[in-house]
């Protein structure tokens, strides 16, 4: 799955596909929630994170975030899927 262009009609539709380094922000946000770090401890390659991090509110605010996890959900591939055993009941 190639996140910038399952994204560019998202993003071109709500008026934000021409703004410099789009793609690293969108996938440090991406980075940032499946990794559960802080912000501040975001690589370097993807941006300031307070760059990223103000992106990330504003596209929440918005409704934009939303609209690009669904569209990167309905492309999904499931190459990388995991079950965390914390989120099922087990049986004793």
């Amino acid at each position: 799955m190639n996140i910038g262009r399952s994204c560019y009609p998202i993003l071109r539709d709500l008026g934000i596909y021409s703004k410099p380094n789009l793609r690293r922000i969108l996938e440090g946000i991406l980075y940032r929630i499946r990794t559960g770090i802080p912000w501040r401890d975001l690589p370097e390659y993807f941006g300031k994170y307070h760059t990223v991090y103000i992106a990330y509110n504003r596209w929440s605010e918005k409704g934009i975030f939303t609209a690009i996890l669904k569209q990167l959900s309905q492309e999904s591939d499931l190459e990388w899927v995991a079950i965390d055993g914390s989120y099922t009941n087990s049986t004793k």
